[in-house]
């Protein structure tokens, strides 16, 4: 049984830094779209520079979502696999 608390331990401490990396790396996306909608706007009316820092800027925001949603699949994952320990826990 001591293994199993020891799993369900490093699990959720897993879990906690897996969330813990999401918020950031959520805030950094919200900070990489603003940039992103600036850029948008600026290339609209600008020159050549303006739309390549566009595609420049929406690439970055798209790296983020990649990121973020990698973060979040793994903290599912093992959120599922602590769930499925628990039942083995004595009562």
């Amino acid at each position: 049984m001591k293994r199993i608390h020891r799993r369900l331990f490093r699990l959720n401490e897993k879990i906690a830094t897996l969330e813990k990396e999401a918020e950031q790396v959520a805030a950094e996306l919200e900070y990489h779209r603003s940039i992103n909608e600036d850029a948008q706007r600026d290339a609209a009316v600008g020159n050549y520079i303006d739309r390549e820092e566009a595609g420049l800027t929406a690439a970055d925001v798209r790296r983020f979502e990649k990121t973020l949603t990698a973060l979040e699949d793994k903290a599912v994952k093992l959120t599922a696999k602590r769930d499925g320990l628990l039942p083995k826990l004595p009562d």
